[in-house]
């Protein structure tokens, strides 16, 4: 239940947040399980809260352990369909806990479900592919070998700031992998080389490379021009979203960046917190405005969504 409130609320304020979206084959959006989503990682939950919004399907995600450590959050973490994966820094005592995962993974498979799994086991805002590890290769093993019709498609997310409010977004889908893609009769070593090998050519056609001082480059890939007229419609709806949503935004971020330091959750956090707290937010400017001007100031609510989209076209796009 908790899932599902949260995959419509997100759907509906995702385009508050991130401008643009370019999906590459957006026809596979609609596709059933068995599917395993085999992405790279370059921001951290957002990642999954853009992949969950966007699928028709519920989409589980494989998330790092440590998350599960308290047992209530643990909880509301399976409530959200996130399970656990732990690394060897995690403490070496809680990689049983990965069979359980595993096995909780073939079971929606078993159902035509579809799970999220990040290839590079690690969260990293930057332009760039990193090594695979072995994970994805062992669940997808023991799917077929479970003799499972599984598919494996990989998933490329580039963003064109890790920083700024209003970003675009490039999704791309790779050639899927299947069972019949591996050579069954080598060793268990050489079929994970083989997949990893697949794997990462996939997401390497996908995945835009830069380095972090290319802004030039960066902004002549995810730039997306606004017309004239639009701009021109958009000024005064656009003036009113700063002004009423600024003392939302900025004092979450600020807090955000002294909590965080600029890490690599930052950009995830505040999104995170703006998608939360903004329906209540306009709640309380349209009850503001009702009791100080009556009916017209309870516009201000209802008004405050459309402004935050024309705000949208007068941002910077990149960093």
């Amino acid at each position: 239940m908790l899932y599902s409130i949260l995959k419509i609320w997100s759907r509906c304020l995702l385009p508050l947040y991130v401008r643009h979206i370019r999906i590459e084959k957006p026809e596979v959006l609609a596709w059933e399980g068995p599917l395993l989503l085999a992405c790279n990682h370059p921001n951290s939950f957002l990642d999954s809260i853009l992949l969950d919004t966007l699928f028709d399907k519920p989409v589980w995600s494989l998330a790092r352990g440590d998350a599960f450590r308290n047992r209530f959050i643990g909880r509301i973490l399976h409530a959200l369909r996130i399970l656990p994966v732990y690394r060897t820094s995690e403490g070496p005592e809680n990689l049983h806990i990965n069979y359980r995962t595993f096995e909780s993974c073939l079971l929606l498979f078993r159902k035509k479900g579809i799970v999220t799994i990040y290839s590079e086991a690690k969260c990293t805002n930057e332009w760039r592919l990193r090594p695979l590890r072995k994970g994805t290769a062992r669940l997808a093993m023991q799917s077929w070998g479970a003799g499972m019709p599984l598919k494996v498609l990989p998933v490329s997310l580039n963003y064109s700031s890790y920083y700024r409010y209003g970003k675009n977004l490039i999704l791309t889908f790779g050639e899927v992998i299947e069972s019949s893609d591996i050579p069954w009769n080598e060793s268990e070593g050489k079929r994970h080389q083989v997949f990893n090998e697949k794997l990462e050519r996939a997401l390497r056609e996908g995945v835009i490379e830069l380095d972090k001082n290319e802004a030039a480059r960066r902004k002549e890939i995810f730039h997306r021009t606004i017309p004239p007229s639009i701009k021109a419609i958009t000024l005064l709806p656009a003036v009113l979203g700063w002004l009423l949503h600024a003392p939302l935004y900025f004092p979450i971020r600020a807090l955000v960046a002294i909590a965080s330091r600029y890490n690599d959750h930052f950009d995830s956090i505040v999104a995170g917190l703006l998608l939360l707290l903004a329906p209540l937010y306009w709640v309380a400017l349209g009850y503001a405005g009702y009791t100080l001007v009556g009916m017209l100031g309870l516009g201000l609510g209802i008004l405050a969504p459309f402004s935050v989209r024309a705000l949208l076209m007068w941002l910077p796009q990149t960093d």
